[in-house]
């Protein structure tokens, strides 16, 4: 199984993703814990990324690529996987189509989780407390949702277009999120 999952920052797409990447047993990629990972440990890509995360802007879709690339190389994701913040951009898609083209795989469907704008600017700001994140400001906050409207949300016509588009409100409790999503990708979870 390979996916993506989509919604603007904060809409709960590493949540989600762990959930469902686990039900296939595939990893669920982020890109988001690979920068933090990278800045944490001091890496030179870490370094560059966080110039661009402090600012929240997207890091440049070179470095992304590769990294993305990279990983889904390894043995773990063979079978599948599940892809969380990438692509953003129309770049992006023509990157990982070729990636993915190249296995001689095809995606099976992008999930959108929709939330409301300003549920997400909660959600955000009440984890950056919780995780000490200093990403997390709410200009920051509101430059990556408009930033999202501008060149990832054109992403998902491109999606809808062939068809992979699976939208899922991702308002709410968790569980119920979850369920929402096995249910639209017509999935029954084992109890």
């Amino acid at each position: 199984m390979r996916l993506i999952m989509m919604g603007p920052p904060g809409a709960g797409k590493g949540t989600q993703a762990k959930f469902v990447a686990e039900h296939f047993g595939i990893p669920a990629i982020s890109t988001g814990d690979i920068f933090r990972s990278n800045v944490s440990e001091g890496t030179p890509l870490g370094v560059e990324a966080k110039r661009y995360m402090d600012a929240g802007e997207y890091v440049p879709d070179e470095v992304t690529n590769k990294m993305v690339r990279n990983r889904i190389d390894e043995d773990d994701a063979t079978p599948g996987f599940l892809l969380d913040g990438y692509p953003r951009t129309l770049a992006q898609v023509e990157e990982l189509d070729g990636m993915i083209k190249f296995t001689g795989h095809s995606l099976d469907a992008v999930v959108v989780l929709t939330v409301d704008p300003d549920e997400i600017v909660q959600r955000l700001l009440q984890r950056a407390q919780v995780e000490g994140r200093t990403d997390d400001t709410e200009d920051v906050i509101r430059r990556r949702q408009e930033l999202y409207g501008e060149e990832t949300e054109p992403l998902i016509e491109v999606y809808r277009d062939r068809g992979l588009i699976v939208e899922v409100d991702g308002m709410g409790e968790v569980a119920d999120v979850t369920g929402r999503i096995f249910e639209a990708l017509d999935i029954i979870p084992e109890s």
